[in-house]
């Protein structure tokens, strides 16, 4: 992966980077309250906080994007000043954000040397460009044209070029934010190959991730913030009740509580809703008072048949009945008025209205219906939206406060709170928890216990195999754009729904 010399210079457990007291405000926000961190050669470190506790502020100011209030960095012994991200590129520092820093309309190659490409008489010399990329890319292990335009890859692939752009870097101090977030498991084994590679060759690797369980398979030491201050470093290997005690402050006695409620009619029905290319045939139902878990690898067709079921995409065969509603096709707004509610998997891109405040985004489903002779009864609105923000404890300086300010988890409440305002009866949820820390996700799981416990209907969908398990009542596998299968909870392994994840789905129209 790097050059023997250079892997000899970066001797494995010396420090390289280390922040002392810092502190970051914001308007109504002390985001880091002193903060310490201590990085050294060929470790991977993990950085553990809930939403909010600081994780994302840290990492801005090591790769320059904010500046600190006080404190200060010390690059190799030496007070440093990183006022931006060639300062901390000069230093060695590269992030890898979950929002990935790639020009789409750009080639591989051409994201790869942004900036800095290679010349040949004041021209861009594009062989060398190529040959350089190609090199690169072999490097992380990645099978793709460099001629390819970034648009055009998928979500691992993106996240491989990213790597490959920090070793044309040849970082020494690797920033990883959520890496594992929407990659499948191969994919997610696929990466911590190349970590482990980057962690042998004296690479001091940051690794942010919220599933506890990847920090023991990846991790050497963490770092645990809570409300913007470092309150524990641990080893990798610490149970995870205790990474989780230390982390929100309190124990958490189940990962996954769920109570499971009693049966009632179906309030959703789909029957044989096709989608030519997409997805084929798929029939289900949902009753009141359960939790159906909707798993399958990325490209199953999972979220395709949750946009067709809400009326967001149109399809050429097939129902849906909403508690004895058939609906029309394409029409959202039959949906919602039916009592169908979908938290999309793209929180802030279909979500949310992020340059809206909070009490405007709870009342967005319920605008039209509050709205009189042309006049919206915000009065009302702002009550309702109020009393759903307490009942899910979003944190926050008021109604008032715009939601984009707002941490991961407390935005995903957001998004699940308007359907609340609105009183939907079956809510569809596209990946719930990805993003969010431990602590939101019991929250939420609660919130999902206490609709089923009111006898309004759930259909999850998730690439958490342990949260399929642990918070469904039945699972429906979905392969190729097919239902080929559904195991109950009780008893089931993720072995079992992989089993069928992977299934060869014969005479398939969806490619």
């Amino acid at each position: 992966m790097m050059s023997s010399d250079k892997a000899r210079t970066r001797a494995h457990g010396t420090e390289i980077l280390r922040a002392e007291g810092l502190r970051k405000g914001f308007p109504g926000v002390q985001a880091l309250d002193g903060v310490d961190l201590t990085l050294r050669a060929g470790e991977v470190h993990v950085l553990l906080g809930e939403n909010g506790a600081g994780k994302s502020t840290l990492i801005k100011i090591l790769s320059g994007a904010y500046r600190p209030d006080a404190g200060r960095v010390l690059v190799d012994g030496q007070p440093v000043e990183i006022r931006g991200a060639g300062d901390a590129q000069r230093l060695g520092i590269a992030t890898i954000y979950q929002e990935f820093n790639l020009v789409p309309q750009l080639t591989v190659a051409e994201n790869l040397s942004l900036g800095r490409p290679p010349r040949r008489f004041g021209l861009v010399d594009r062989k060398r460009m190529i040959e350089q990329a190609e090199a690169l890319l072999d490097r992380v292990g990645v099978d793709v044209d460099p001629r390819t335009p970034v648009g055009r890859l998928g979500i691992a692939r993106m996240q491989m070029v990213e790597i490959a752009k920090a070793l044309a870097l040849d970082a020494r101090v690797l920033i990883m934010d959520e890496p594992t977030a929407v990659l499948t498991t191969g994919e997610v084994e696929k990466l911590f190959a190349i970590v482990r590679q980057l962690r042998d060759d004296g690479v001091s690797i940051v690794f942010i991730t919220h599933h506890l369980e990847e920090i023991a398979e990846i991790g050497d030491r963490v770092t645990v913030l809570r409300d913007g201050r470092s309150v524990a470093e641990v080893p990798a290997g610490t149970p995870q009740d205790e990474l989780i005690g230390v982390m929100v402050g309190r124990p958490i006695d189940q990962q996954y509580p769920r109570q499971a409620a009693g049966r009632g009619e179906p309030l959703l029905k789909v029957s044989g809703l096709t989608r030519t290319g997409v997805f084929d045939d798929v029939s289900f139902e949902v009753r009141a008072g359960e939790v159906v878990g909707v798993a399958g690898l990325v490209g199953a067709g999972r979220t395709e048949v949750a946009r067709a079921v809400f009326g967001a995409d149109s399809y050429d065969a097939g129902e849906v009945v909403v508690r004895g509603r058939r609906l029309p096709k394409g029409d959202v707004h039959a949906a919602m008025e039916a009592g169908l509610g979908l938290v999309p998997e793209d929180r802030k891109g279909q979500g949310l209205v992020l340059g809206a405040d909070i009490g405007e985004n709870l009342g967005l489903v319920t605008m039209r219906a509050a709205t009189r002779a042309g006049f919206v009864d915000r009065a009302g609105q702002r009550g309702a939206a109020a009393k759903v923000a307490e009942q899910l404890g979003i944190r926050m300086t008021g109604l008032d406060q715009e939601v984009r300010t707002l941490s991961g988890g407390n935005q995903q409440k957001v998004v699940i709170g308007k359907w609340l305002v609105a009183d939907a009866h079956v809510l569809i949820l596209d990946e719930p928890t990805r993003g969010i820390d431990v602590g939101a996700k019991v929250e939420i799981y609660q919130l999902v216990n206490e609709l089923t416990a009111a006898g309004r209907a759930v259909l999850m969908i998730s690439s958490d195999l342990p949260e399929i398990l642990g918070m469904s009542d039945r699972i429906l596998v979905m392969a190729r754009g097919r239902l080929v299968g559904e195991l109950p909870a009780a008893g089931t392994t993720q072995d079992d729904v992989m089993a069928l994840a992977v299934t060869e789905v014969e005479g398939s129209r969806v490619q």
